[in-house]
């Protein structure tokens, strides 16, 4: 009888926590696309979304993209859980659950863009700043924020971006290979690769940049997150790399990253450097 009691209040203790927790976290769901959805592949692009307390809001937004190879998606490890560290801070998260190219880049991208405009129009009532709406992205979730940060225009341009371990190329010789094929399918041409090969596309006009990526990463090399921030400085953009010696690939916001803690105060110090 007095296990089961334990039992009991274990079970209210979590029960407790989560709406402590649901409380904190000012959590909707809504799709990208409610009427007509362009490039039709039968997903369902989805955006979660976490609005800070009124009290800390800095007016500052920030659309994320999981990662997963265009495959899959990592949505917690690279999406939801950064959610209170963001909010936190006073920052509205927007984690995009995009649609999986099956070989048409302009699905996600086409997700990803909307994403952003949905901030935007919707600024007031989700008391942002549209001039502070940014994207972050990991592995390829970080090459879909590259290439909306390289390629997109008007209401759908950020105005930074958050890369961890990002894919960046779609060079065969150093891009992560099942990216490459989720991303552009069968149709790898030459125009293709370099159209989204990102650290081909870096301008003056690209937004600041964030990168942070580990020495010892073997799913994506270090090489794609290096080029691009060589990019970025030869064409005077803001930009700030970060490269752990240990890691591997995939940290996200795993505690158990060596140097977790480090990457959330340099993303912080970075956030408030502007």
């Amino acid at each position: 009888m007095i296990l089961f009691n334990i039992k009991n209040m274990k079970l209210w203790k979590f029960f407790l926590f989560s709406l402590i927790i649901s409380e904190i976290l000012s959590q909707q769901v809504i799709n990208v696309w409610p009427g007509e959805v362009p490039y039709d592949n039968g997903d369902t692009a989805q955006l979660t979304i976490f609005l800070p307390k009124a009290n800390v809001a800095t007016r500052r937004a920030i659309v994320l993209c999981p990662g997963g190879g265009y495959d899959h998606l990592a949505f917690e490890n690279e999406g939801t859980d950064w959610a209170q560290y963001f909010n936190e801070q006073g920052i509205a998260l927007f984690v995009l659950k995009y649609r999986m190219p099956k070989g048409n880049p302009l699905v996600p991208i086409s997700d990803a863009e909307e994403a952003i405009k949905i901030v935007r129009r919707n600024s007031n009532e989700y008391n942002i700043d549209p001039k502070q709406v940014g994207i972050m992205g990991a592995s390829a979730g970080g090459h879909l924020a590259s290439t909306i940060a390289t390629h997109s225009e008007g209401d759908a341009k950020p105005d930074f971006h958050i890369l961890l371990y990002p894919v960046i190329t779609m060079d065969p010789s150093y891009t992560h290979l099942g990216s490459l094929k989720n991303f552009l399918g069968s149709d790898q041409n030459k125009e293709l690769i370099e159209k989204y090969s990102n650290e081909l596309h870096v301008s003056n006009q690209t937004p600041r940049v964030f990168i942070a990526l580990s020495n010892d990463d073997r799913g994506v090399p270090p090489k794609n997150g290096a080029n691009y921030y060589l990019q970025c400085n030869l064409n005077g953009i803001s930009a700030s790399l970060h490269i752990y010696p240990t890691g591997g690939h995939g940290f996200g916001y795993r505690s158990s990253f060596p140097f977790h803690l480090e990457l959330l105060q340099e993303i912080k110090s970075w956030l408030q450097s502007f």
